[in-house]
């Protein structure tokens, strides 16, 4: 079983910049790939950014250029760094884990979310 604790959400202006963290705990394989999904109020979920164990990344194409998603193997614990925000990205934000050297989007394990809003 793996543990995640997303942190750092909040309320932020236009333009603004956020920086979430997911903490992972208990048991974790050599291979898993970690990534942010994100929902908002009435919409599916949406894949954000996802990154495997060799550091390669993916973006949504409605993130390529403002979200950067970075892990750090030895404290477990994945990052989403949010420049430029726009009102469109107001969503909850959940950390996922998925095990394999691959990314599918077929999480196995996901945190509890949490929220960001951005207001104009």
């Amino acid at each position: 079983q793996v543990q995640l604790v997303e942190s750092g959400g909040g309320s932020v202006q236009v333009g603004g910049s956020l920086r979430l963290s997911c903490a992972a705990s208990g048991y974790i394989p050599n291979y898993v790939c970690m990534g942010w999904v994100r929902q908002a109020p009435g919409k599916g979920r949406e894949r954000v950014a996802a990154i495997v164990n060799d550091g390669s990344t993916s973006y949504a194409d409605s993130v390529k250029g403002r979200f950067t998603i970075s892990r750090d193997n030895a404290k477990n614990t994945l990052y989403l760094q949010m420049n430029t925000l726009k009102p469109e990205d107001t969503a909850m934000y959940y950390c996922a884990a998925e095990i394999g050297r691959y990314c599918s989007g077929a999480y196995d394990y996901w945190g509890q979310g949490t929220q960001v809003t951005v207001s104009s």
